[in-house]
């Protein structure tokens, strides 16, 4: 039986999780959007430069015209838009969109489906979080967040900094994965949503699959013959984050 189509979606997750790789696959279908994470806080006024949207009298933005250049930057032809959502960006999205909105102030779902049309949610999860935390480390030491990409705002540049172990930063990390991805979990419940569940792993290990899985979802007709799914973004995972696994998990079982 054949989905409804979605109007939009958001892919949502913790960092380290294969999110810029699957956005970057579902863009490059031409039928999915050209999802990016265009509502978080730091990088809002970078995407409305580039919009070329006017700055209001304090130097901020008039944010329904920021969603709306949201909306036709990340739509494809056949009007689905796509955007990504960590766990601290969707409070801040809502509570600008209740300012938008007031008379759903309090009620998210109503408040993403007014702005956003009939969304759907992606779940992105990972099942070996040690990895993910290890992932997480070493991107916030050295600014890189991605190699490859297509068209992000920010985040592959780098500082320059070399990466160095951090256990008590990875157990950190550990913690807050945990945290954020029972707080997706409370929210999809607390509002009645049944989210599509990606597990980096399977995403990893057959990219294509997982890919029109998603669209499956979302209700997207996949064409037939000569379909391509590409990916955009290369893999960072590499002899020293397999060399910080393994210290970790010694150190934390005495081993």
């Amino acid at each position: 039986m054949a989905r409804e189509r979605v109007d939009s979606y958001f892919v949502c997750g913790t960092p380290r999780t294969g999110s810029s790789l699957l956005l970057g696959l579902l863009e490059s279908t031409g039928l999915a959007g050209r999802p990016q994470a265009f509502f978080r806080s730091p990088d809002e006024l970078r995407w409305a430069d580039r919009w070329r949207l006017p700055r209001t009298a304090d130097g901020g933005l008039d944010y329904a015209d920021f969603v709306r250049a949201a909306l036709a930057a990340g739509r494809t032809d056949n009007g689905v838009f796509g955007a990504k959502l960590m766990w601290g960006t969707l409070d801040e999205l809502v509570a600008r969109l209740a300012a938008i909105h007031p008379d759903l102030e309090g009620d998210d779902a109503a408040l993403l489906n007014r702005a956003f049309g009939r969304t759907g949610f992606v779940f992105l999860r990972r099942d070996d979080v040690v990895a993910q935390a290890v992932s997480r480390l070493r991107a916030e030491q050295t600014g890189r967040w991605f190699v490859g990409g297509s068209g992000e705002i920010s985040g592959d540049a780098g500082n320059g900094r070399e990466p160095h172990f951090d256990a008590a930063g990875i157990g950190r990390f550990i913690g807050e994965i945990g945290e954020h991805n029972a707080a997706w979990e409370a929210w999809f419940a607390s509002w009645g949503i049944q989210p599509h569940v990606v597990r980096y792993e399977d995403l990893a290990a057959d990219m294509a699959a997982t890919t029109h899985g998603v669209l499956h979802f979302l209700g997207i007709d996949v064409p037939g013959d000569g379909f391509a799914v590409v990916a955009r973004h290369q893999r960072q995972a590499d002899e020293i984050n397999r060399r910080w696994i393994e210290r970790y998990r010694a150190e934390a079982t005495g081993t």
